[in-house]
């Protein structure tokens, strides 16, 4: 199911679980359980994911020396 149809769901219960007492809010959160897990997501066919990461261009260069090395020539430069 997608978030917003949880969601929507939840706030359905929300008022009910906040009144009822500890036996019946158990029942009315396992009742919201099955709903929600009985939901079936819609096949998305269209979407295109390409599971791929993205570097960032940095404004610094990449760290290759040791860093003690990279102090020391900072410090004599």
């Amino acid at each position: 199911m997608c978030v917003q149809g949880t969601r929507h769901h939840l706030l359905n219960f929300i008022s009910k679980l906040e009144t009822a007492h500890s036996q019946k809010r158990i029942r009315l959160y396992r009742s919201l359980l099955k709903i929600i897990v009985h939901k079936v997501v819609p096949d998305r066919s269209a979407r295109c994911e390409p599971r791929v990461t993205k570097r960032r261009p940095k404004a610094y260069p990449r760290l290759t020396k040791l860093r003690q090395e990279l102090c020391k020539q900072l410090q004599t430069a």
